[in-house]
């Protein structure tokens, strides 16, 4: 995958990973989901992720940390297989960084307009689920309950998420999102860890001394 394709990636995953829910039934009912997030104050991932094209084939293998501090905040880290540098990309409640560590740039967007049209819009903390996607069960397969997320608006920037849940307490365990431009991303989480202890330090950013900076931030 290019360096420009992962930027809105990133975007479109970080949150998905937050429905890590009690219940299948409770991500079929909005208002259940509403009110557990409401409950969730941090959550820490591990992850694998395989993106494949349209073909089949294999465009990217990576490794990655996922940190979420609500409301508003998180920190995604990925590191693709083959030498590349991780990127990096951070939600402070105000701003959405992005650090190029290969290009030493760093990009710079407000929080409320880059995650409103997306799945990090889950990390307002508003409870608006059903406001922005429509999520239902998705039946059993490969030995997990799934459940299928899409987003209702036209301009979103993906098609659909599907998520598998395994257990009595139904842990997030796989997520496959599709793309528009015909891109599968399947994360596999190692482990979760919900309403853990995450560093302030974890969720805020300061573009590294040289860096170029795009974009102006939000004071």
């Amino acid at each position: 995958m290019t360096r420009k394709l992962l930027f809105p990636m990133f975007t479109r995953l970080a949150v998905l990973a937050c429905l890590a829910v009690p219940s299948v039934h409770a991500v079929a009912q909005a208002t259940a989901l509403d009110a557990y997030l409401g409950n969730v104050s941090t959550l820490r991932t591990e992850f694998t992720q395989l993106v494949t094209d349209a073909e089949r084939q294999v465009v990217q293998r990576a490794r990655g940390v996922l940190a979420i501090k609500r409301p508003g905040r998180f920190r995604w880290e990925l590191t693709p297989e083959g030498g590349a540098a991780p990127q990096l990309m951070v939600a402070d409640g105000k701003n959405l960084w992005f650090y190029d560590r290969d290009l030493e740039q760093v990009s710079v967007k407000s929080a409320a307009t880059a995650l409103t049209a997306t799945p990090a819009s889950l990390l307002s903390g508003d409870g608006k689920l059903t406001e922005f996607f429509d999520v239902r069960a998705d039946g059993k397969s490969d030995g997990f309950d799934w459940v299928k997320v899409v987003p209702k608006r036209a301009d979103a920037d993906f098609r659909e998420a599907r998520l598998a849940f395994k257990g009595k307490d139904a842990q997030l365990k796989r997520m496959v999102l599709k793309d528009k431009l015909g891109q599968t991303v399947q994360l596999e989480f190692v482990s979760s860890v919900r309403n853990g202890p995450i560093p302030d330090a974890d969720v805020t950013f300061t573009p590294p001394a040289g860096a170029d900076v795009i974009g102006t931030a939000v004071p």
